[in-house]
C-alpha cells in the first residue's frame, strides 16, 4: 500500500495548494484588487497574478484528479458513488470538475477575453461578479473539504457507513 499512502499524500498536497490558492485569491487578492483606483490598473494586475496561479491550479487540479483516481481504483470503492452516506466522493468529483472546466476549457477559451472587455466597460460590476463567483468555489470547495476529511474518518451524516 505504499502507492496508496504516495497518492493520498499527493492528494492532499494538491488540495492544500489548489484550495488554499482560491482561498489566498478570495480574501487577500481580490479585495486588494477592488480597493485600485483605475480599472485598467485592476485589470493589468489581476490579470497578471491570477494567469500565475492559474498555472498553478492546473497543475494541482490534475494531481488531485489522478491521485483521487487512482486511489478510488486500487480501493476498488466505485461502489461509494451509488450510496448517500458517500455525498463527500461526489461532492469532491464534483468541485473537480467545476475547476477543471473553468481551468481548462472556459478561463483559456472564453472567460479571458470577456473578462478583459467587460472589466473594461464595467469595472465595478465585473469584479463584484467575480468575487462573488470566487466566494461561491471557495464556499463548496471548504464544505468539500471538511465532508471529505470527516467522511474519510467515518463520521456520517446520512446513514451508517
Amino acid at each position: 500500500m505504499d502507492e496508496f499512502v504516495l497518492a493520498r499524500v499527493l492528494h492532499v498536497l494538491g488540495v492544500v495548494l489548489w484550495i488554499g490558492g482560491v482561498a489566498m485569491v478570495t480574501t487577500v487578492l481580490l479585495p486588494a484588487v477592488a480597493k485600485m483606483k483605475s480599472a485598467e490598473e485592476r485589470v493589468e494586475f489581476f490579470e497578471h497574478i491570477e494567469s500565475r496561479f492559474a498555472t498553478q491550479a492546473r497543475f494541482t487540479t490534475l494531481l488531485v484528479g489522478l491521485s483521487g483516481f487512482y486511489m478510488v481504483h486500487i480501493l476498488d470503492g466505485w461502489n461509494r458513488f451509488a450510496e448517500l452516506h458517500f455525498w463527500w466522493m461526489h461532492a469532491m468529483v464534483f468541485v473537480w470538475g467545476i475547476f477543471t472546466l473553468m481551468l481548462f476549457v472556459l478561463e483559456p477559451w472564453v472567460l479571458h477575453k470577456w473578462f478583459k472587455t467587460r472589466a473594461l466597460n464595467k469595472p465595478e460590476q465585473t469584479f463584484v461578479l467575480i468575487q462573488r463567483l470566487h466566494w461561491f468555489l471557495l464556499s463548496i470547495s471548504l464544505v468539500t473539504v471538511a465532508g471529505a476529511v470527516a467522511g474519510s474518518h467515518g463520521w456520517v451524516l446520512f446513514g451508517k457507513w
